[in-house]
């Protein structure tokens, strides 16, 4: 017998002084199955005592624990619901719903008689005195127990069956109408019109006489399919001492794995490739919007899909082709506490239903988890509390050509992206793209202030003069663009190109679509990507496209660049400035 049963005062089975009323039992679960419901009852009674069996009628099999005074079956059903033992949906339901006992084996504390198996059926063979009884022999065969059907409850039955629902329960029975497609009305444990015709339609579509109020019977069926969904999943109550959460997981297919503070890491060991993250940390609202802010440069958190921030909680859902996370957490009295589960994509039903098991079911222990636990030794600047950054598909430079924002940029930048931005978050659009050239212009979806713009020289330059280069040459990972200084070799391409510049100049591959400056500080074209065709070059080798062909594409856009005559030298740091100033990092992302 568990502890908890110790503080229980079982009534003794069926005691005739007392009325049906008085004793009643908790309904634990309920199967389509003898089979199933029998190997269910046989694990229940491994956990606790006073575990029975009975038939419901209509081919459903209940196991309930029992018998108890009414007042402390509320107490039982409570306190297994809260320590995960028992499902919430577990109820109270009097001894008169229930017809012939099939576990314990041969019990009967109903006193109701089963039909006797006939005498051919698990007969043992007779013996003689004088025999010795062999292995075989001994071993008797339990004849199977046939059990008779019962007429459901009455119309009348189930309304009064129906009113000892608490409010909890009333909305369960709401929730798995509106899961299984029946209702679409508020939650709120009020059985009105709605509900009531949403219970007609789910009766008449599981073959039930249709009467808009359910017995006890249909109630455990609906309450058995909605659950029948979270089958194999292991869905229990787990209380993180360290987090301070407890919270409903499916752990059949996560286990904990590490701290990474504010994340307490529970991670995929089934089949499905779940995985959890707790989340607990001390904090204010800014605390609360910075995490929110975090959460969504997660690759675990996709781009698409909704997301929603108050002033003390916030909801993320992100998915993709892959997976779908689901992210809820909240602020109260200084600490910060939540969960995110992500889910492999096209299982939307399971998804959906351990979420909201893992939403009702969050109890917040006082605590929070500590800033230093873990102490894990990985450390890298794509990784956030051991989670990975976003990462876009391909990065590359561009420069402000205009006072709106507009940007040039290559156009290997801009191909098959799903979004573009600039600096990692502000969203563009694509105006043109010349593929042809390597050119493509790039529209802020809101106006920006650049620091500095371009300005194009209308003086050729001069061979073997010196120039630089303005990009991010290692795609992002320095917060500011550098210069890169060489010589113009030539004014046309390797093949007599007219409107390419060589230049002898070690780029990397970050740097191409950035600006190419002269002495004069003036731009003179952009620097394209290293040729993909197989042909191998010097490593100091590189080409630019000439300002002549961006002014163009430029003027069949609509817009106008700033030009110059100036021919004065610039000094190396008004330079670097107005580089930095112009130049931004040009993502892609999937």
């Amino acid at each position: 017998m568990t502890t908890l049963l110790a503080v229980f005062l079982a009534v003794p089975a069926m005691a005739q002084s007392q009325s049906d009323d008085d004793v009643v039992w908790v309904q634990i679960e309920a199967h389509p199955s003898l089979a199933a419901a029998t190997e269910r009852a046989r694990d229940f009674s491994a956990q606790f005592e006073d575990v029975n069996g009975f038939a419901l009628g209509g081919g459903w099999y209940g196991i309930a624990v029992g018998p108890y005074r009414r007042a402390d079956a509320e107490l039982v059903r409570r306190t297994y619901v809260r320590q995960g033992l028992v499902a919430r949906d577990s109820f109270i339901q009097l001894s008169s719903r229930f017809r012939q006992q099939f576990w314990p084996i041969g019990a009967n504390v109903l006193n109701r008689g089963v039909v006797e198996a006939p005498a051919s059926v698990g007969a043992p063979a007779p013996q003689t005195p004088t025999e010795t009884p062999t292995e075989e022999t001994a071993v008797q065969e339990e004849a199977p127990v046939v059990i008779a059907e019962e007429p459901d409850e009455t119309p009348r039955e189930a309304r009064r069956s129906e009113q000892l629902l608490n409010r909890d329960e009333r909305k369960d029975l709401q929730i798995a109408l509106q899961w299984a497609g029946y209702y679409n009305a508020a939650i709120d444990g009020a059985f009105g019109r709605g509900t009531r015709n949403s219970m007609a339609a789910w009766q008449e579509a599981n073959g039930y006489d249709v009467t808009g109020v359910l017995t006890s019977r249909q109630r455990a069926a609906l309450i058995g399919q909605y659950n029948a969904v979270l089958d194999g999943l292991g869905l229990q109550m787990v209380r993180d001492e360290t987090a301070s959460i407890e919270i409903m997981m499916p752990t059949a297919e996560v286990t904990f794995a590490r701290y990474e503070p504010p994340f307490a890491h529970y991670d995929s060991t089934g089949n499905i490739g779940a995985s959890v993250l707790l989340i607990s940390q001390a904090g204010d609202q800014n605390t609360l919007f910075g995490l929110y802010d975090i959460m969504q440069t997660l690759e675990i958190v996709p781009l698409d899909g909704p997301r929603a921030r108050k002033n003390n909680s916030f909801e993320l859902i992100g998915e993709n082709g892959s997976i779908i996370s689901q992210t809820q957490v909240s602020l109260q009295n200084g600490q910060i506490k939540g969960f995110t589960l992500i889910w492999p994509a096209g299982d939307e039903d399971r998804r959906r239903r351990v979420v909201a098991e893992m939403s009702k079911s969050l109890t917040r222990l006082d605590g929070t988890l500590d800033p230093a636990a873990g102490g894990s030794d990985t450390q890298a600047i794509d990784l956030v509390a051991g989670l990975k950054i976003r990462q876009p598909k391909i990065s590359r430079s561009g420069f402000f050509i205009d006072g709106q924002g507009t940007v040039a940029t290559t156009s290997e930048a801009v191909q098959a992206c799903t979004r573009v931005t600039l600096d990692g978050d502000t969203e563009v659009d694509v105006l043109a793209d010349d593929s042809v050239s390597g050119v493509a212009l790039l529209k802020p979806r809101d106006r920006l202030s650049p620091m500095a713009v371009a300005r194009f020289g209308n003086t050729p330059p001069r061979l073997q003069s010196e120039i630089s280069v303005a990009g991010y040459s290692y795609e992002g990972v320095l917060s500011a663009a550098t210069l890169t200084f060489g010589t113009l070799a030539d004014l046309k391409g390797l093949r007599g190109e007219e409107n390419l510049n060589r230049l002898a100049l070690a780029a990397q591959p970050g740097d191409a679509g950035g600006p190419v400056f002269d002495v004069s500080g003036n731009v003179l074209g952009m620097l394209l990507p290293n040729a993909q065709d197989g042909q191998q070059l010097p490593e100091n080798v590189s080409f630019a496209i000439e300002g002549a062909t961006i002014a163009e594409l430029v003027q069949q856009s609509g817009l106008s660049l700033t030009q110059t005559d100036d021919t004065g030298s610039v000094a190396p740091r008004d330079l670097r400035i107005a580089a930095q100033g112009m130049t931004v990092l040009v993502s892609c992302w999937e």
